[in-house]
């Protein structure tokens, strides 16, 4: 046997993110890239309602224990070696996070480990850097979540310089885009405040404009389906693909003039996400033209894949 398939290890990631849970089995080895053999994404909504009680509601509660313990029997099944189970914005600034954490360990099994917006950025970042095309070195990576959205700069020779704002698409809906479909003077808000908080977020970052600019999760991966009329998501087609910024100007009035019914069916958006998506186009585009990017190279890597980099390291040690 030779040492490299001695040293592979299947492991499992779990991202229990303000909207969408995800799951990741995969067989990894030092060195080598991620065997991807089972995966999973389910829009959840933990986080509905947390930004104006500070609580995870028991409805929402029950949500994710189910799904986890489904996910308990998919990964006992694989016959998995360590499980890895982080969660993100929502339990960060729910007041009764200790209760759910509490829950899933008893009902679960799963041991879950807070993290920060900056961790959050740190193995997002590992995930992205596994699969960019060969020859891409600096990038500016940004992940749009639920609750939060990150800022990743990574320089060749330099530490990454990370940033995370609270503004995700759940957090938007609920503070601002109150209508449906939002009104103008929403929009205008919602505007106004991500280009507030980007500008504050890349004030001392450093010269990020040399750097790819790449996006990461559900808001740009569906806008890269929509761009491309998908009828059934396909990773392939998606990861390094990309996204001008014209093409995300059209795709958000197409979005912000519909009502979330009328936004049920639209070639390349998943079910579930009609509710968010349009609030996912308006942060996406107004960060793009605050930071003057014309375009996006879309990554379907992130969070969970970076989840399991970070621990087959920490095992290898």
């Amino acid at each position: 046997m030779t040492e490299p398939t001695k040293r592979t290890r299947r492991l499992a990631g779990i991202d229990i993110g303000t909207l969408t849970c995800r799951l990741l089995i995969a067989d990894l080895a030092p060195g080598h890239p991620l065997k991807e053999l089972r995966s999973e994404r389910r829009i959840l909504r933990l986080g509905e309602g947390v930004d104006q009680t500070k609580r995870l509601s028991p409805a929402a509660m029950d949500r994710v224990i189910h799904c986890l313990q489904e996910w308990r029997s998919v990964i006992e099944h694989h016959e998995v070696e360590v499980t890895a189970v982080v969660a993100t914005s929502a339990v960060r600034d729910a007041g009764n996070r200790a209760e759910f954490l509490a829950r899933v360990k008893a009902e679960c099994g799963f041991e879950v480990e807070l993290i920060s917006g900056e961790e959050e950025a740190r193995r997002t970042l590992l995930g992205i850097r596994s699969g960019l095309p060969a020859g891409v070195t600096d990038i500016l990576a940004l992940d749009i979540g639920g609750g939060s959205t990150e800022f990743i700069l990574d320089r060749s020779g330099k530490s990454p310089i990370t940033r995370s704002i609270d503004i995700g698409v759940v957090r938007l809906c609920e503070r601002l885009l109150l209508h449906d479909p939002p009104t103008n003077e929403e929009v205008g808000q919602a505007r106004e405040w991500v280009t507030r908080e980007t500008k504050a977020a890349v004030a001392n970052m450093g010269d990020y404009r040399q750097a790819m600019f790449v996006g990461t999760a559900g808001t740009i991966t569906a806008l890269a389906a929509m761009a491309q009329q998908l009828s059934t998501y396909e990773s392939a087609r998606i990861h390094n693909s990309v996204l001008k910024l014209d093409t995300i100007q059209e795709l958000e009035q197409t979005l912000i003039s519909r009502t979330k019914v009328e936004r049920v069916g639209l070639p390349g958006l998943e079910k579930n996400r009609e509710e968010v998506i349009a609030a996912g186009a308006i942060i996406i585009r107004t960060i793009m033209e605050t930071l003057g990017q014309k375009e996006c190279l879309v990554s379907d890597l992130g969070l969970r894949e970076g989840v399991l980099i970070d621990l087959t390291s920490l095992l290898s040690q």
